[in-house]
């Protein structure tokens, strides 16, 4: 089963981040044709999420909506960072992703997003074919 790791940086508190093309270079390393492909942050102040990459508003409006409905409550966890560990719960540690072709196969507008709820950080993202 092919796997790999590679690098994320973030430079805001909470941000999203494209990460497609590098989840799409492990693929086509991979010489994998037909497969599935699980991709993991082992990161309990972030997550992974699949949606729109076209438009840079629709990941605004997501933190948005996330900062709405996390709300900076007196948390009992003392490292100030409740909210993110909520979000992070919220949106999820992976994605899958069907491989055909080669090709991972996300829609028209569809992306693959690290989605930084404690940053700025240094972050490994994680994945395999099955």
């Amino acid at each position: 089963m092919p796997a790999g790791t590679f690098a994320v940086s973030t430079s805001r508190t909470m941000q999203f981040s494209d990460i497609t093309a590098q989840v799409q270079k492990g693929v086509t390393a991979s010489t994998i044709v037909d497969g599935v492909c699980v991709v993991y942050n082992p990161h309990t102040t972030a997550g992974l999420t699949i949606n729109e990459g076209a438009d840079p508003d629709v990941q605004t409006d997501i933190l948005a909506a996330l900062q709405k409905i996390v709300p900076q409550l007196p948390y009992q966890h003392q490292e100030g960072n409740s909210p993110a560990h909520v979000m992070a719960s919220l949106v999820g540690s992976s994605v899958t992703v069907f491989i055909e072709n080669g090709r991972l196969q996300l829609g028209t507008w569809q992306k693959i997003f690290f989605c930084e709820f404690d940053g700025p950080r240094s972050r490994k993202v994680m994945w395999r074919i099955v």
